[in-house]
């Protein structure tokens, strides 16, 4: 089976993604999970650039990796200057990484307008700065920026400034499509063409501004390329970097190339959403292989099929992968819908029964007032479970009140007031908070607390709210969709009402039922 080693820059060029900031133990916990996957080499940063990627680069040494390399990543030395001299090829070998990545000029726009040097002094830092790293005992991959618009432009250049890294010891040649705005068929038939005058190992590092990252990637891997460079996520610059998790899973499962271990490809999954976790960006419903959305089924004819044999509409097992089948319940899911979503919530119900078309129909006339049971499936197991009287309330609302002051001060402050039944007890109590959603929330909490303790482990993570009638104005009916999470797990619940408050109180009385229903509480 051929190989293909995998190169990862979450780190380096991730992090140059917008709204991206790692610390250093942020880098250091996504460096120790790309090491549990398996990722052969793990570019920690650039340590001439800042203090911060040189102390990342300190604690590692510190860290034995099971399954990864460490490089460390800078650009050729500065003109004029020897590389032995240089103070980012001096921090390169403080940095105490065994493998060294260098970026440098190919295209001849970019070494005259750019660095303002002639084409051979550019072939000189190229050389220079490769063979000064070699000659420390360093493994050192170069970078060729630009590559794809350096071939087209000035094809004889482009490959003299390959040579020139190879000749002074490089052992990787990574073409980069750094502008991302190559198409698939000429990454492929460039990287053929450069595959046949290259001796050392070839690789690949794609942008994605063309929408073509993953795509050029896999095309030049099939044109000779040994190394595929990319970020989890895709993250990056701009429209972000070639993403390593379509390109392990395709290679692996599509392409028969080995490049991962076949235990971990089921890591897949947790790798992408922990980094979109520790990055703080809302993971991809709809991203390839790993998205919440990726086996999710929602047209009724997609889902009888999918229960007869799940290839009918399911390019691989998701297991494979790490992810899991979803059947969205939705007016246009069908009967099948509500009788799988009810088989996994284990509630009996068959296909003839007269419940499941009452509930179906109860279903569609939900959403057609507004509500959205595939974004709020902690609602549905709610409503699922009234249905078949497999639910008793936790508590019975006797009323509530928001009051909102705004001062001379010009400081508005919040009030709920609630009044409860809970267990037979009558509770009276009033907290205030930032604002109308989560004064309630705090009132509904405390009224609670004594009874459920648990509650105090669950918070709420999201708020939405969508106009569902623009044209209606401020009397539209809104749907307001919260988020909840306590140490284990996270959930969506959902409210439709003309009036903001009422649909909020009721996504939050379905979250906090949620969280005690799940917790096997007792009424």
């Amino acid at each position: 089976m051929p190989k293909v080693k995998l190169y990862d820059t979450t780190l380096r060029d991730g992090a140059q993604g917008e709204g991206i900031s790692y610390s250093v133990m942020d880098k250091v916990s996504i460096a120790k999970e790309l090491d549990r996957l398996g990722i052969q080499y793990i570019e920690g940063g650039w340590p001439g650039s800042n203090p911060k990627d040189m102390e990342f680069y300190l604690k590692m040494s510190k860290l034995k990796l099971r399954n990864s390399q460490l490089t460390a990543f800078s650009m050729t030395r500065r003109l004029n200057t020897r590389a032995s001299l240089d103070a980012n090829i001096k921090s390169l070998v403080k940095s105490q990484a065994k493998i060294i990545t260098i970026v440098g000029k190919t295209w001849d726009l970019h070494v005259t307008d750019v660095l303002k040097a002639s084409l051979g002094e550019n072939l000189e830092m190229i050389n220079d700065t490769v063979s000064f790293l070699a000659s420390k005992g360093l493994t050192v991959f170069y970078d060729a920026e630009h590559f794809f618009d350096a071939y087209k432009s000035n094809k004889d250049y482009a490959l003299k400034t390959l040579l020139a890294a190879q000749d002074a010891g490089a052992r990787t040649i990574c073409l980069c499509d750094t502008n991302g705005g190559a198409l698939t068929s000429e990454v492929f038939r460039i990287v053929a063409e450069v595959r046949d005058k290259i001796k050392v190992s070839l690789g690949i590092h794609c942008h994605n501004d063309a929408d073509l990252a993953v795509a050029n990637s896999l095309a030049a891997v099939e044109a000779g390329a040994d190394m595929v460079q990319g970020t989890i996520n895709g993250i990056g610059e701009r429209c972000g970097n070639a993403d390593l998790i379509p390109i392990i899973a395709n290679l692996k499962l599509k392409m028969g190339i080995d490049c991962l271990a076949d235990d971990k490809l089921k890591e897949l999954t947790h790798v992408s959403h922990f980094v979109s976790e520790i990055s703080n960006m809302k993971q991809r419903a709809d991203q390839p292989y790993t998205g919440g959305s990726s086996f999710a089924h929602k047209g009724g004819m997609h889902i009888n099929a999918i229960m007869k044999n799940p290839k009918t509409y399911e390019h691989i097992d998701p297991a494979l992968v790490g992810n899991h089948r979803r059947i969205l319940v939705s007016e246009l899911a069908g009967k099948t819908g509500v009788l799988v979503r009810a088989r996994e919530l284990e509630l009996d119900l068959n296909k003839g029964d007269a419940k499941a078309k009452k509930i179906l129909k109860l279903i569609q006339r939900l959403e057609h007032e507004g509500y959205h049971f595939e974004a709020a499936e902690a609602s549905f197991e709610l409503l699922m479970k009234r249905a078949f009287k497999k639910y008793k309330k936790f508590f019975d609302l006797e009323g509530f009140r928001v009051v909102i002051e705004k001062k001379t001060n010009n400081k508005v402050t919040t009030e709920a007031i609630i009044r409860l039944k809970v267990k037979g007890v009558k509770e009276h109590t009033a907290a205030d908070g930032d604002g109308p959603v989560n004064a309630l929330d705090n009132a509904l909490r405390k009224a609670l607390k004594d009874f459920y303790p648990t509650l105090a482990k669950m918070h709420l993570s999201d708020f939405k709210v969508r106009v569902l009638d623009e044209k209606a104005g401020t009397a539209s009916p809104v749907r307001v969709l919260i988020q909840s999470q306590d140490e284990r797990d996270s959930w969506n619940t959902i409210g439709v009402s003309e009036n903001i408050i009422e649909a909020s109180w009721q996504a939050l009385v379905d979250s906090v039922e949620y969280k005690l229903l799940k917790d096997n509480l007792k009424c």
